[in-house]
């Protein structure tokens, strides 16, 4: 049996923000995050470096360890149980993808889905579709226990559906795959979502929606449009809420890199990448690979810098957020979803606040 670790030491850095409050391995890209995907495929408890609730492993099988960013395919770790440890270069693997900068996230997301959708429901009977949803390709549509869905189009042809356990698709809603609703999560009333879009765990969407992933517990519940983006867990974009995803220059889109300290190319496409616990208010225009730290909170008119950084108050003219006021706003919005604020994630939170 083998014994995994993931280290994300050297790369977590480039991942910036969605590193700030995780590891590379609790990333979300498809149906699960990175350290999902191998635990399912080992059928193991899978160790991360910076872990403290997982003891060291008991054995003397010297663990393996791969760095934390990447993103294992059913193929590879087959391999791997049988003995097959790849000798050449890890880029070369057809059966993995390597999240080396933070768009990667959207960009391996189609990949990763259907991915994921094979290995979920492997062996496994789909809820009925009921009788009021039209579909397309019906048979790449795989519903889960507890899931509400009526009177919405679900066009699986490009690629396969994935309906979480208790999540919900309201009336009138229009989904192309591949998608992934997860666990909890809602679709509201005349959405228009395209693939490949993966709206995690308890997460509320609405408008249109292309080519993005939304972390857990997060709302984009209005109009407004969200294209090659990455949302992270906590955040709420205010009615209205529109992201640009290509420069009307057609040119490539540069974004801020963390890791190097100046803006790097993304290519020809990136929308808004937001850090957790970040909000913004209603009608905000997000200009083309704009970063946003962890817990900023944004307002004010005209297009948006393309990086704003953890913490601020505002966004043209940033201040710092007061920190007792950080919190106790987290706190009210994690009271809505029925969540409490940890002594865990206030020491993480300070530690950001105290370096930004």
């Amino acid at each position: 049996m083998i014994q995994l670790v993931l280290d994300d030491t050297h790369v977590k850095k480039h991942l910036f923000p969605f590193t700030l409050t995780r590891s590379c391995a609790d990333i979300r890209v498809g149906i699960l995050t990175i350290r999902q995907k191998w635990e399912l495929l080992l059928g193991v408890k899978v160790r991360v470096n910076g872990d403290e609730y997982l003891e060291p492993p008991h054995s003397d099988t010297q663990p393996v360890v791969f760095a934390g960013n990447i993103i294992p395919g059913k193929a590879f770790v087959d391999d791997l149980l049988k003995g097959h440890y790849p000798q050449e270069d890890f880029l070369q693997q057809s059966s993995i993808r390597i999240l080396q900068q933070p768009w990667h996230i959207f960009e391996y997301n189609d990949w990763a889905l259907r991915e994921d959708f094979a290995l979920i429901t492997a062996g496994r009977q789909s809820q009925p579709i009921p009788a009021s949803v039209s579909t397309i390709a019906p048979a790449n549509i795989f519903i889960e226990e507890g899931a509400k869905l009526q009177h919405c189009i679900l066009n699986a042809a490009a690629g396969p559906i994935y309906i979480g356990r208790n999540a919900e698709i309201m009336e009138g809603a229009s989904i192309r795959g591949p998608f992934a609703l997860c666990e909890g999560a809602a679709v509201k009333m005349g959405a228009r979502i395209y693939g490949a879009t993966t709206i995690g765990p308890y997460s509320l969407v609405g408008g249109e929606i292309k080519n993005s992933v939304i972390f857990g517990y997060s709302n984009k519940a209005h109009d407004g449009y969200l294209g090659d983006a990455v949302i992270g867990e906590w955040c709420n974009l205010g009615a209205g809420t529109t992201n640009s995803n290509i420069k009307n220059t057609a040119s490539n889109v540069k974004i801020w890199s963390e890791g190097e300290k100046k803006f790097i190319t993304a290519g020809l496409k990136c929308g808004l990448l937001m850090g957790d616990y970040s909000r913004c208010s209603i009608n905000t225009s997000f200009n083309t690979g704009t970063v946003v730290g962890a817990c900023a909170n944004i307002f004010g008119g005209g297009l948006l810098p393309k990086y704003i950084p953890s913490f601020s108050w505002g966004a043209q003219q940033p201040v710092k957020y007061v920190f007792e006021k950080a919190l106790e706003d987290i706190t009210n919005w994690k009271k809505l979803k029925n969540q409490l604020l940890s002594e865990k994630e206030i020491q993480q939170l300070q530690h950001i606040f105290e370096r930004n």
